[in-house]
């Protein structure tokens, strides 16, 4: 389970690894950035580049796409 870090505190190098380790599966599981975020005391964005940089495939936004009707 990830603990709650400091914002604003610098996440890199094998802290950066072991993080990412933790939270792919539960992003592959269901569970959104935004959920990961709010547990993890850091934002949507840290979030959503720690997955990407670790190669998580990330799912679309979903809901409605505010497309016009033909």
């Amino acid at each position: 389970m990830a603990r709650t870090m400091s914002r604003g505190t610098r996440v890199t190098g094998a802290e950066r690894t072991r993080l990412a380790a933790e939270l792919a599966p539960r992003y592959a599981a269901g569970e959104s950035i935004r959920d990961l975020a709010a547990e993890t005391g850091r934002s949507y964005g840290f979030i959503y580049n720690v997955l990407k940089e670790a190669g998580v495939p990330l799912r679309g936004r979903g809901g409605n796409t505010r497309r016009k009707k033909d």
